[in-house]
């Protein structure tokens, strides 16, 4: 799978950074966070596209107020997203301008007319928050554009899950990756579970990946030695931009590091490997040597013949093989053992 420019099955990981609010009303520090992204190596710049009303109502009763332990307890609803949404007039030069440095750039819908209006600008892709996972008319209308969709699992149980793989298949796209998450902000570690990474790929047929809310990078990068082949990470230029998401943010020095321990990472992981052809060091390993000067017709014993380092002589598994046959010529001390130095084949 392809989104954008980026092969899921052969580049490595894809690393995106979600702006979402972290650009706390300023078109300036969207553009900058942009930019920041790009020179850190970020392969995505994602943003989040609603208004207060196409999220929630203008209400005051009990049930619009945020509580439960979260950074916004005693917040109303409409609010917080008042506060916290990325004008819809700023998307047009934020498309354009991570398109002019060469990032790729896409965005969460949270109702149809996000979609609509997402569709102008030609995304290499969609995001489906973990809240909007059980909104199965926004999922099936999403994935009828027929973009990779991208869709965070947190607070969806599995049969919930298996329900938007449907639906997505349903219409024709099979462009989907699954993405563990933990709703929580900050997520506590102990709650990550990265084992379902893999699991979701197994279970679901679909690539997987990780959208963390955890502090630091801890479980990003082992989220990718699990097999994520997409991360997720809130990314802001500065915490003192401040902003609705910004303490569970990761700021563009720390985000800069993860994505070099990533990489490296990635790297450690490799393939699984057991040609020869990058093991030169096997010179060092024990071979067999020569270890007495020996003349033509006599026998090979331990005490002329020795397994020792280096490895150029014959493989020490011979070494009984040998035992007791007569030598074909005359052989110096130090010399690497060869399978003719024997009158009888040994080799077979």
């Amino acid at each position: 799978m392809k989104i954008g420019n980026f092969d899921l099955n052969q580049d490595g990981t894809l690393i995106i950074a979600e702006l979402s609010a972290n650009h706390n009303g300023s078109l300036q520090n969207a553009l900058d966070a942009i930019k920041a992204a790009k020179e850190i190596g970020a392969n995505v710049i994602k943003l989040q596209t609603y208004t207060a009303d196409t999220m929630t109502l203008n209400c005051d009763k009990k049930d619009f107020i945020v509580d439960g332990g979260t950074l916004w307890d005693g917040k109303n609803l409409y609010e917080l997203y008042e506060d916290a949404y990325t004008p819809w007039e700023w998307h047009k030069e934020l498309f354009e301008y991570a398109r002019k440095i060469g990032i790729d750039i896409f965005s969460t819908p949270f109702d149809k007319s996000a979609v609509d209006f997402l569709e102008t600008f030609n995304p290499s892709a969609y995001k489906i928050a973990s809240f909007e996972i059980t909104d199965y008319k926004l999922v099936k209308y999403t994935a009828s554009k027929m973009k990779p969709i991208i869709i965070s699992t947190g607070i969806a149980t599995i049969d919930e899950i298996q329900d938007v793989i449907d639906i997505c298949r349903s219409v024709g796209n099979n462009d989907i990756v699954l993405l563990k998450c933990t709703s929580s902000y900050p997520a506590p570690l102990e709650d990550a579970n990265l084992m379902t990474i893999a699991n979701l790929a197994e279970t679901f047929g679909v690539i997987s990946g990780f959208s963390d809310h955890t502090i630091g990078s801890t479980a990003p990068i082992v989220a990718v030695t699990l097999g994520a082949k997409v991360i997720e990470k809130h990314f802001i230029l500065d915490k003192s931009i401040g902003g609705a998401d910004a303490d569970f943010s990761m700021d563009k020095n720390d985000f800069s590091e993860m994505i070099k321990v990533i990489r490296d990472a990635e790297k450690l992981i490799g393939i699984v490997d057991y040609s020869m052809e990058k093991k030169s060091t096997r010179r060092f390993s024990r071979s067999l040597y020569v270890s007495k000067d020996i003349k033509k017709g006599d026998r090979f014993t331990e005490n002329n013949i020795k397994s020792v380092r280096p490895g150029y002589g014959l493989h020490p598994k011979y070494f009984n093989k040998i035992l007791g046959k007569k030598s074909t010529m005359d052989i110096d001390f130090g010399s690497p053992f060869q399978a003719n130095f024997v009158s009888e084949d040994i080799l077979n």
